[in-house]
């Protein structure tokens, strides 16, 4: 089977598509034959610098695939051929809170991850694609579609009449906006392009910034919710951001951390002033997963797709994200 392989520290370009031998299923193990990818930006960052993330060599990348099944190892009851599954980014995260047997299980980093034609996934380690999504839709949720999810519905516990600020457009930050959208919620977005907001608009912002316009965009958070500020942050910029994220954040409130897109450093104070929950969110877990697809088949809710590649032009896809022009998800199709 062919098969991307991170061998060196040597960027993008020096990805290897070659030839790896035919997996075949043991016990409590699902074939799979992945029919499209969904890249993020911790994918990027991994192929950039696998050095400081102690990526073992060679190393297949990616953490979000969906295909269908192709052949099931031996004791497994969950799965038969022909199913249409999604992989899950954590192998051994069934449910409950994280633990480090779980992160030692993430697809594309601690183990070979999903973009080649065919993987071995363990039988607890897939879910079913909603019916309504097609496979590069499906590939999109493993990792942004279910941190999304855990911020908005597992952090946040979103209701009808709140309101949530969502930083940026990449595919978290859309999944989020769609989210707190059918739950009622009002959503602010922040963004440096005014064309992107617009784009934003027609999915249901609330209201919209722009910080390059606007740099000191929580004022503007705090006037359009008169003062009180927002219920939940959706924060994907770290502590660049983070500061102003806090003091737009009403008292009381919470905000679910999931980037380091920015550098810098925080003062905690008025995270204790201000009685805010701050947490990080690694992606989720099966079960998070499981009942997020059930919403969306619900609702037939689709992810925002930018740009397809595929299979042979997949370090495209890698440069169209460095390049930071994207809106939603980058998807490989194979």
């Amino acid at each position: 089977m062919k098969a991307y392989e991170i061998r060196n520290a040597d960027g993008i370009d020096a990805l290897h598509l070659g030839e790896r031998p035919m997996p075949k299923p043991g016990p409590g193990e699902v074939l799979v034959r992945l029919r499209a990818n969904a890249i993020n930006y911790r994918d990027l960052q991994i192929i950039l610098d696998p050095v400081s993330r102690g990526i073992a060599y060679p190393r297949i990348p990616n953490s979000d695939g969906a295909g269908e099944v192709v052949e099931v190892g031996p004791g497994v009851t969950r799965w038969k051929a022909g199913d249409r599954v999604a992989g899950t980014f954590f192998q051994r995260w069934g449910a409950g809170g994280i633990t480090p047997e779980a992160m030692a299980s993430a697809l594309g980093g601690a183990i070979d991850g999903l973009l080649c034609e065919y993987a071995l996934l363990r039988e607890d380690g897939l879910v079913t694609i909603p019916e309504h999504l097609s496979y590069e839709e499906a590939a999109t949720l493993p990792c942004a579609g279910l941190t999304a999810w855990h911020i908005v519905i597992g952090l946040g516990q979103v209701k009808a009449g709140d309101t949530v600020l969502i930083l940026g457009t990449g595919g978290v930050a859309l999944c989020a906006l769609g989210f707190a959208r059918l739950h009622g919620a009002r959503a602010i977005v922040t963004s440096s392009s005014d064309e992107k907001l617009a784009r934003a608009r027609e999915l249901g912002a609330w209201q919209c910034v722009n910080y390059r316009a606007k740099p000191e965009w929580q004022k503007e958070v705090l006037a359009m919710t008169g003062g009180r500020g927002v219920d939940l942050v959706a924060e994907v910029g770290g502590a660049g951001t983070l500061e102003r994220s806090i003091q737009a954040v009403r008292v009381g409130g919470k905000i679910g951390l999931v980037g380091v897109l920015t550098g810098g450093t925080i003062d905690p104070v008025n995270v204790m002033r201000k009685s805010i929950q701050l947490q990080g969110i690694y992606v989720g877990s099966r079960a998070m997963f499981e009942d997020m697809n059930r919403a969306l088949a619900a609702h037939e809710f689709r992810p925002v797709i930018d740009a397809r590649f595929s299979f042979d032009e997949a370090r495209g896809a890698y440069h169209h994200m460095r390049g930071a022009g994207h809106f939603g998800k980058i998807v490989v199709s194979i």
